[in-house]
């Protein structure tokens, strides 16, 4: 769910990918404790937003647990496909980055009753510069629809 002033917004989570932390190599923590990576650290449900490529606001969720470093990143959701575009279409902002996924915060999750029969796994996309052990892992989940 999103808020913004008096408007909300609903959208189903489609597909998302998973990074486990600092043995990842496909993960931003895998480079160590950074400025950025910090928030990664925090408690399950924290907001990770973080820019790419100096452009698009990319939507994660800290996974815990707390200490670990590992997140999930929102790809797609409702009819919006790519985490570039969702960051738009969510409003992000950077000042969102470390908050808890709350209403208070004007950006949540709440459960709607999808069933693990109706998800496929698939590997990570973009993330070749990991190495094969780590590209071909299937942490992509996707909603079929």
């Amino acid at each position: 769910m999103r808020r913004i002033g008096c408007t909300e917004q609903a959208f189903t989570v489609i597909a998302t990918e998973a990074y486990l932390g600092p043995h990842d190599l496909a993960c931003h923590s895998a480079r160590g404790r950074t400025r950025r990576t910090e928030v990664m650290l925090g408690r399950p449900g924290t907001l990770y937003i973080y820019l790419v490529y100096g452009l698009h606001l990319m939507l994660n969720v800290v996974t815990g647990p707390e200490g670990c470093a590992a997140a999930v990143l929102i790809r797609s959701a409702g009819n919006v496909q790519g985490p570039s575009r969702l960051g738009q279409a969510l409003a992000l902002t950077t000042d969102l980055n470390g908050k808890a996924a709350s209403p208070e915060t004007g950006l949540w999750f709440e459960e709607r009753g999808v069933f693990a029969r109706h998800i496929v796994t698939a590997p990570r996309i973009g993330v070749g510069y990991a190495g094969p052990k780590w590209s071909r892992r299937k942490l992509r989940c996707i909603l079929r629809t």
